[in-house]
């Protein structure tokens, strides 16, 4: 079986079948990796390991914004701070919503002054 970096390398050479490989070899780690974040957010989060594995996977192999990693504890490090976004995204996102989303405020003076 091949070594996480040398799998890397093949991604990065655009060999086919080498993102399946490397996501079969970094699954395990990545996924202990999320389930120790999500342990540090509040109760009842939404977002489960797995769905955060494969969020931060999909964004390290995007295809269109190609990266290069020097060794595999680049490729962890980059993991892990794409797990952090995908949490800070996800909080945004909820704080957004529960403080009303794109609602407007209005000063109650101005609806005092249209009624008088």
């Amino acid at each position: 079986m091949m070594d996480v970096c040398a799998v890397l390398q093949l991604i990065q050479r655009g060999e086919e079948g080498a993102t399946e490989r490397l996501f079969s070899l970094v699954y395990d780690e990545l996924r202990r990796m999320a389930a120790s974040k999500l342990l540090h957010e509040r109760a009842g989060h939404t977002l489960q390991p797995t769905a955060l594995v494969h969020e931060a996977f999909l964004r390290l192999v995007d295809v269109e914004k190609a990266q290069t990693w020097n060794s595999k504890s680049h490729f962890f490090a980059a993991a892990s701070e794409a797990m952090r976004r995908i949490l800070v995204d996800h909080a945004r996102r909820r704080q957004r919503q529960k403080r009303g989303g794109g609602l407007q405020r209005h000063n109650l003076s101005s609806f005092q002054e249209t009624s008088s």
